[in-house]
Order: C-alpha cells, then structure tokens, then sequence
C-alpha cells in the first residue's frame, strides 16, 4: 500500500500506533514498526532519562522508521527534545499546545512533524506552523479529547477539504473497516490506539487491558472538560467525580479530586477503582488481547477485503 503517509514515514501500511501514555513503550513501539506500521514512544509518561532508555531499546529492536509523541503540556519539555535530537529519532508527534513553539527548532534538526489536532480551526493552524502532515482526532478517542465533541465522521471531510499536507484519521479506528472508512472520507492514513492498548507488547497493567476488553457500549464518558476532556472507562473514580459536578464542585475541587498520578495509578499500577482510565469508544468493539503484529496483519487483511466488497454494494445501469 504506497500512498502519501507510507511515502512521508517509509512504512508499508498507513498505520500509526498512538502514543498513548502508559501503554506505549519502547515494546509496542518496535513491534508496530516490524510490522509494517509507525510504531509511536509515548513520551508524556517518561521522565527524560527514561525516554533515553525506550528511545535506545526501540533503535536495538528495529530497524524499521518509529517515532516519538511528546504531549507539549509537559514540564521539561526541551529536556525531552534535545534528547530526541540527540538519540538521532526522525519523527516526532506533538500534541496538547501551539505547534509553532516546536516544529521549527526539529525541522531545522531534519525531523518530521506530526501535530495532533480536534478541530479544523487548529488544523489550519498547524499546516501553517509548517508541520508534514496532521492527525484530525475525532471525539470517540479515548484520553484527553477536544472540548468540542466533533466526531471523525464530520472531522476527516471538513479537515480535509481545507488542507493540502497529509491527513492522518484518529479517534474509533481499531479494524480495516473503519479504517477504509477514514480513507474514503479523505484520510491518507490512520492512528489507532484502543486496540494496541489491548497487545500484548503494550506496557498497560494486564489489569487495565482486560478492563478495556470487558467494556461494552456507553461503558467510556468524557468527563472533567473544566480542566482538560478526558475519555474514561466509568468506575469508583469516575463515579466520584460525576458525584462532584452533582453538588456544584469548582474546578479547583475537581482538581483535588483528580490530584496526581490518577492515569499512572490505574492504566499502570492496575487499581481499575481509584485510577484514571482512559480508553476510546471503541474500546466495545476489542475483545481480546492480541500481539501488534496479528493486529496490523488482521486490520489489513479486513481493509482489503471490505475494499474488494464495496463494488458489490450496488448495481449501475
């Protein structure tokens, strides 16, 4: 499959892992990349020292182009960078902030740049900012969301029409349908990440993953938009908060409610009570925990014969 996103990563298939904190480590990165797609280090759980670490391990497991996602909320941010410029990592992923504070200083350094967006208003602003192509995330995505609530299927089309770099489909993708149908909407590529948090490379507790494949429908709920809209599997931690927007709870109540290291606690360490959870809608649709590699191989295989089914949907004169 040769198209603009496999010609701009040097991959086979236009598959990017998400770089999801907490389950993407240097494991899941590598073995994305071994199979044809862009394996993604989740940096925005990683102390600098051990983004070295993972960056390192992911260059000894493959031979194959990987990135690198930095959240650009977090704190030592140039501490992270001037460790990707110098572990030699060609592409990077921002998100979460104004992509014009980094994207020149890497693309300076030969580093391609991906900027994750929810609105077609950022979008703009991120070709504009020079980035090589874009992810559009829509509000089925799982972790920390667009406060607009703008689903893929109106994202990919609006997003598309307005930009001429490449447009990457995020949010409710974990088959090849789905996948197709991000293409046929005007994506060159897709970002998957609820089900490479259900592998078995991904570095999520075993506890987490299975809570992700338990979940039915109406089972996740963006909450907490006063501070940052987040995606959650609903349990004692998130009923504690819809309990607080009950009573009238302030933002800063809800920040103590939230206080620190939730999402480590739960997608981490495993307490499915009192941790963040944080998955996509899709989440559904997973029912079992595969290796990267069969997830790739089973989303292509499905891709490629829903295409061939497509021309038998109807009949012209």
């Amino acid at each position: 499959m040769q198209n603009k996103i496999t010609e701009l990563f040097q991959i086979k298939y236009p598959i990017i892992q998400g770089g999801m904190i907490w389950a993407s480590g240097w494991r899941l990165a590598s073995a994305v990349s071994n199979a044809g797609g862009l394996g993604i280090i989740g940096a925005g759980s990683m102390y600098p020292e051990v983004l070295r670490e993972h960056i390192q391990k992911c260059q000894n497991a493959t031979s194959k182009p990987f990135g690198v996602n930095v959240p650009m909320l977090y704190p030592d941010i140039d501490k992270l960078m001037d460790i990707i410029v110098e572990m030699g990592v060609k592409i990077v992923f921002t998100s979460a902030g104004n992509p014009k504070t980094w994207t020149p200083h890497l693309k300076e350094k030969g580093i391609i740049v991906v900027h994750v967006v929810s609105s077609l208003k950022f979008a703009l602003k991120s070709q504009d900012a020079g980035v090589d192509a874009i992810v559009a995330e829509g509000f089925e995505a799982g972790g920390h969301n667009g406060r607009d609530e703008t689903t893929t299927l109106t994202l990919i089309p609006s997003v598309k029409e307005k930009i001429t770099i490449p447009l990457i489909a995020a949010g409710g993708i974990a088959t090849g349908r789905a996948m197709l149908a991000a293409m046929v909407l005007g994506a060159d590529g897709v970002q998957v990440g609820s089900r490479f948090v259900a592998s078995e490379e991904a570095s999520s507790h075993e506890a987490f993953k299975q809570k992700v494949i338990e979940a039915g429908e109406g089972d996740t709920h963006l909450t907490l938009k006063e501070l940052a809209p987040v995606r959650l599997i609903k349990n004692k931690f998130y009923n504690d908060v819809q309990e607080a927007y009950s009573r009238g709870a302030t933002p800063e109540e809800l920040k103590q409610i939230l206080g620190r290291a939730r999402a480590k606690l739960g997608m981490f360490e495993g307490d499915m009570e009192e941790g963040e959870l944080e998955i996509g809608q899709v989440s559904a649709l997973i029912n079992d925990i595969k290796p990267a590699a069969q997830i790739i191989e089973d989303m292509i295989s499905e891709f490629r014969s829903a295409t061939k089914g497509i021309s038998n949907l109807y009949q012209y004169d």
